[in-house]
């Protein structure tokens, strides 16, 4: 077996910067020369991508992947968990989903979790020099810390150091260091390397002193502070931040977007959300609904859940008003679901068992089948020739007359739907805003008469390239690889 080297990257909280830095490391390592692939264990999020293997995993280990150089394949992340309840979830183990379980059954259900995941992590071993791990959540939280597969149960069972990382913008950041290393085990404390500190903003000269209590305090290295880096993108795991909206001077095309309860793969619009013609605003549970050029319905873990949350929301007479004024709409996977006349789930797939009604803006039924489509495709708009990639995530099986006005012409079938009047499109396909032409093909589609052409793909490597940059300047990568032997 290879020698392969790894290291585990955790975190105080979530979002204190563990998928970023396992992103950054890959990139510097393969800058480097060496054969380097992401990690993460266990991971419970609502993005995911398809693998080249014809599975499903994170969408952070797929950018990951990215930022190393490789496919995604399903061992990068053995168990996802994508919730469709506050209490229940789907697993999905090597790619494939295996069974619903609620938080208690899982918990059971970590002994075979913890197999498939040494499986993976082995024959990744075999086939890279370096394995960059990024735990889930926090290694401190007590009440998952029986059966663990996230954090330190795999670094024990793997014997692999830790670094622990914590984000200044939440405030109290030597307390979540030091309180969390306390909180674990002597062995764990042990692995644990050391810190490094993420989203610093000021002057270094006046946190220096408590870095210096930090080392002294815990007898433990503070490998770097990363600064806040302005304006950077890289796709989310799970979180909206619906905050985000682009300010410049050319935007004209208005979009606005539901986050549902349940909303999956939000990743889709990071590409039209940067464009510099567009104004995307994401609007949470009883925020004011602005009018817009276009309307996008995302994608949806638990569609009739998020259906009814929409209709009491407001949102379908929002929208009914929108078209009646000449707004273009658009419904992703989920949300193309909603934009029929009926879904059924007559397995209790993503709740319970039953049918409803849906929108009633296109003439076709969604029924939610047992197996899920996981599809790399490509192919071109129905209107335009516009070539078009992406994939496809999702149990919904829908027919009806509406599907004979296709929005996609793939290579041996057809893909989604578009209305008589040209104002309503629906797709399965994930990912259709991020190649260049696409992109420009569906905001001349939505009311753009001249687009400016934006690849987002080329951002997404300059901005990887951009956080390997600035962790070589400020964290000690030599010393942190060096004590990882």
């Amino acid at each position: 077996m290879s020698k392969a080297r790894t290291i585990m990257i955790q975190g105080t909280t979530s979002d204190a910067g563990k998928s970023t830095l396992v992103a950054g490391l890959c990139r510097i390592l393969k800058n480097r020369g060496e054969r380097v692939v992401p990690f993460k264990p266990q991971n419970m999020a609502l993005n995911s991508a398809v693998t080249v293997d014809g599975g499903e995993i994170g969408r952070a280990q797929a950018v990951q992947a990215l930022a190393a150089g490789v496919e995604p394949h399903t061992d990068m992340n053995p168990v996802l968990l994508k919730p469709n309840s506050d209490t229940g979830a789907q697993v999905i183990v090597h790619g494939h989903a295996v069974k619903n379980l609620t938080a208690v059954d899982y918990h059971e259900y970590k002994t075979t979790a913890m197999k498939a995941v040494l499986e993976s992590y082995n024959r990744l071993k075999e086939q890279y020099d370096w394995i960059i791990v990024e735990g889930a959540g926090s290694p401190a939280e007590i009440n998952l810390r029986d059966r663990d597969i996230a954090n330190m149960g795999f670094a024990e069972e793997v014997d692999c150091p830790v670094i622990i990382v914590g984000d200044i913008n939440r405030g109290g950041v030597f307390a979540h260091l030091t309180g969390t290393l306390d909180l674990l085990s002597k062995s764990e404390q042990e692995r644990t390397l050391g810190f490094i500190i993420n989203c610093f903003r000021g002057d270094i000269g006046l946190l220096e002193s408590g870095l210096d209590w930090l080392e002294e305090k815990t007898n433990k290295k503070v490998f770097g502070v990363l600064p806040y880096l302005h304006g950077f993108h890289l796709e989310a795991e799970d979180s909206v931040k619906v905050e985000q909206v682009i300010d410049n001077s050319q935007q004209r095309l208005n979009v606005i977007v539901p986050v549902f309860p349940h909303i999956s793969n939000h990743t889709d619009l990071d590409a039209l959300r940067l464009h510099p013609q567009v104004n995307l605003q994401y609007v949470a549970t009883d925020m004011e609904k602005q009018d817009a050029d276009l309307i996008i319905l995302p994608g949806s873990k638990n569609v009739q859940g998020d259906l009814q949350w929409l209709i009491q929301q407001g949102w379908q007479e929002h929208i009914n008003k929108h078209l009646r004024y000449g707004g273009k709409l658009i419904g992703i996977c989920g949300g193309y679901q909603m934009l029929g006349k009926r879904l059924h789930d007559p397995y209790a797939i993503e709740g319970t068992s039953g049918s409803t009604n849906g929108l009633a803006l296109l003439d076709f039924e969604t029924t939610i089948e047992k197996q899920k489509e996981l599809k790399l495709v490509d192919g071109q708009f129905s209107w335009d020739d516009s070539k078009v990639a992406g994939y496809e995530i999702h149990m919904g099986i829908s027919k009806g007359p509406a599907l004979n006005n296709p929005a996609i012409q793939l290579e041996n079938k057809v893909d989604g739907a578009l209305s008589d009047d040209n104002q309503i499109m629906g797709t399965y396909l994930h990912g259709i805003f991020d190649k260049t032409g696409a992109l420009s093909s569906l905001l001349k589609w939505a009311g753009l008469k001249e687009t400016t052409l934006f690849d987002y793909e080329a951002l997404r490597e300059q901005e990887l390239d951009r956080l390997a940059d600035e962790m070589e300047k400020h964290i000690d990568i030599d010393l942190l690889l060096e004590k990882s032997y």
